[in-house]
């Protein structure tokens, strides 16, 4: 029950079958100056939206809408030089792999998303069907798929490949927002049989440069945590690189009675989102336990 269309020349998605939840395409990395004539489009425009979710930026910590809200988290990495990241914001290990990258050959360059990236990103995905523990969802998947979801957000997106060579071990995906006040790290990810060279490491450190070139003052690795989950090796992975905890203001509007009432119930989060930390965390762990047993158990560099 997903669908998509524009609103004011804002691009929206909605999802959910009982509860239908609209937002814009690209949440976390477009943002809304001004809700009010959004929303009113929103209420206009003939589809069910039972709840509209929007979140402030980074450089916004403090709510500013009076809207009903919960607090959502970033990982955040704020950026002058990268020097001072180096020598300064990350801890020693980190700056060992980093260099330990370059010492094994692995090279690095912003590259263009054109049929040799494509191909190397398909020969990445498909190196293992299983990642940290679960099932890899681009396992499998052809060439096509892997350009059409390599290529959104085009216009605002830049790619640094890790090469052996002149063979794509890895890369990362940047899309930044319109005002180019902070890039998110959409997609990092490099191949299993490469960890040994530390190229997730170095592509967290290109991207940093890439940032202090452009003037762009906060990097972004998705959340920091999630709804129902401590600190895991992600996380871990994420505080030693030097990305800290930003809690923001998570906006939830109704623009229908389902919506308040679903809001009240907490029924805007998925069903597994509600389970006690405690129990999530041992379905985890059954969930890995599970894959394991039929393929070799991968993560990413730590």
């Amino acid at each position: 029950m997903n669908s998509s269309f524009e609103v004011h020349g804002r691009a929206i998605n909605v999802r959910g079958r009982l509860v239908r939840i609209a937002r814009l395409d690209g949440d976390k990395y477009h943002f809304i100056d001004d809700p009010k004539p959004l929303l009113d489009g929103l209420q206009k425009c003939g589809a069910r939206i039972d709840l509209f979710t929007f979140m402030q930026k980074v450089d916004e910590p403090k709510p500013k809408y009076n809207y009903p809200m919960e607090w959502d988290n970033l990982a955040v990495l704020p950026v002058s030089t990268y020097d001072h990241w180096f020598n300064h914001q990350i801890r020693s290990l980190p700056r060992n792999r980093t260099r330990q990258a370059e010492k094994r050959g692995v090279t690095f360059r912003e590259v263009p998303l054109d049929d040799a990236l494509v191909r190397g990103i398909h020969g990445i995905y498909n190196e293992v069907p299983v990642r940290q523990g679960r099932a890899y969802r681009h396992y499998g998947d052809d060439i096509e798929t892997v350009y059409r979801e390599t290529a959104t957000y085009l216009d605002y997106s830049l790619f640094i490949g890790a090469f052996l060579g002149e063979t794509l071990i890895g890369f990362v995906k940047i899309v930044m927002d319109e005002a180019r006040t902070q890039a998110n790290l959409m997609s990092i990810i490099a191949m299993i049989k490469h960890r040994d060279k530390a190229p997730t490491n170095a592509l967290i450190a290109e991207s940093v440069r890439a940032c202090a070139e452009r003037g762009i003052p906060y990097l972004v690795y998705q959340n920091f945590s999630y709804f129902n989950r401590g600190g895991d090796s992600l996380s871990h992975f994420k505080e030693i690189n030097g990305f800290q905890r930003i809690d923001l203001p998570r906006y939830y509007v109704p623009l229908t009675l389902v919506g308040q009432v679903a809001f009240r119930l907490g029924m805007h989060h998925r069903f597994r989102d509600r389970f006690p930390e405690s129990l999530a965390t041992k379905l985890r762990k059954l969930q890995k336990y599970r894959h394991s047993r039929g393929s070799q158990p991968s993560a990413e560099a730590t």
